[in-house]
């Protein structure tokens, strides 16, 4: 027995989809329990895959594997095939997204190489039941010095699960140094946001290392500082980073002295970014980088978390000098490409600017995004030049 849809239900799976929610499903077996694995069947019986499920959520199934194959040799495959795609763009790379769940066809997981280590995070009930298997398969497969779980989400409290962050496997030694493109990061994991490090701007950090020659560079929300180190390497004429974190300012601090760069070519300001940009008459930078966290945490956060954007945007742009350029972003899946772009357009509306896009976020490599499956496509950008 397994989970039966209801009729008409099973174009979405048919499509190689792997979401099902609560209203498309007729019946769960005798016996279900959340979270464990069962086969899923059309109405008129057809078996269409197999999935796990959690009816304490709306969106109640992920399926991990499609047809008759079981789910344990989907599984390894597609585990294994992520582990593939990886060493084919990055070989050895020292800091890389894995596995980036559903657009790997691993529902609810998440695995970032860290130096000679993994980090993972977890994200359903699912997966959760499923974490002995995620750690010998890529104890086995990547052969890891030692596997870290950082699964501080807000999902997890939606699929009834508290948040988890600790050592699994071997042994960690803090900080973990990491080069990426010839810059070096200190990579502390315990306390830090996300897993370490935003490994999803890869190429965005390659693009600002390419237009910082001799100009001068506002980072907003820089974090460990990133983007800024990518000015400097690509012979900025100084940075300025602010971020409401102050353990963030010293890991950008000890990340900038790593990299060979003297007190004298960066400035590091504590403070929230909204008040920053609002205490500023102007701006006297040639770019401002704007890389909030996501204002939109769940659906009925939109509106709100527009507001923010908007507002955000709005007191660079009024600030900012003629022949300038913004590079702004938003990693709110619930805030779309189309809309961030209109969150824009009514920013530069409101300054009295004339705006113009150069180009749009370029996704890192590592970060792919399924066409079965186009919602892990969250991270949206826009470079603009500002007369």
């Amino acid at each position: 027995m397994g989970v039966i849809l209801k009729p008409g239900r099973e174009k979405s799976i048919v499509n190689r989809h792997q979401w099902l929610f609560s209203g498309a499903i007729k019946s769960f077996p005798p016996g279900f329990t959340d979270g464990n694995l069962y086969p899923v069947y059309s109405a008129e019986g057809r078996l269409l895959g197999y999935g796990y499920f959690n009816r304490k959520c709306s969106l109640s199934g992920r399926l991990v594997s499609f047809g008759q194959t079981r789910p344990e040799e989907a599984f390894r495959r597609n585990l294994a095939e992520a582990l593939q795609l990886r060493k084919k763009l990055y070989g050895q790379a020292e800091a890389c997204r894995l596995v980036n769940g559903e657009s790997d066809s691993l529902p609810g997981l998440i695995v970032d190489r860290y130096g000679p280590g993994l980090v993972i995070q977890i994200s359903t009930l699912g997966m959760e039941k499923l974490k002995p298997l995620i750690i010998q398969l890529l104890s086995e497969l990547a052969q890891p010095q030692f596997i870290y779980e950082k699964s501080l989400i807000p999902a997890r409290k939606e699929e009834g699960l508290k948040e988890r962050e600790g050592l699994l496997t071997g042994h960690l030694s803090e900080p973990i140094l990491i080069d990426e493109e010839g810059i070096k990061f200190k990579v502390y994991l315990t306390g830090a946001q996300k897993t370490g490090l935003f490994l999803d701007q890869r190429e965005m950090r390659k693009l600002v290392r390419e237009i910082s020659a001799g100009k001068k560079i506002l980072d907003g929300f820089s974090y460990s500082g990133g983007f800024a180190l990518s000015a400097l390497k690509g012979q900025a004429a100084g940075v300025t980073l602010v971020d409401y974190s102050s353990q963030a300012l010293e890991v950008a601090k000890e990340n900038m002295i790593t990299n060979g760069f003297g007190k004298s070519s960066f400035r590091l300001i504590n403070q929230d970014m909204f008040d920053f940009l609002a205490e500023q008459s102007s701006l006297a930078y040639d770019l401002v980088i704007l890389d909030p966290p996501a204002f939109a945490k769940k659906k009925a956060d939109e509106k709100q978390a527009g507001r923010a954007y908007q507002r955000l945007n709005y007191l660079a742009l009024a600030r900012m000098k003629r022949d300038s350029f913004l590079l702004t972003f938003s990693c709110s899946y619930y805030i779309s490409r189309e809309l961030f772009q209109k969150i824009i357009f009514q920013a530069a509306l409101e300054a009295g600017r004339q705006v113009k896009i150069l180009t749009a976020h370029r996704q890192s490599y590592d970060h792919p995004v399924s066409v079965f499956h186009p919602e892990s496509d969250y991270l949206k950008g826009f470079l603009l030049y500002v007369s």
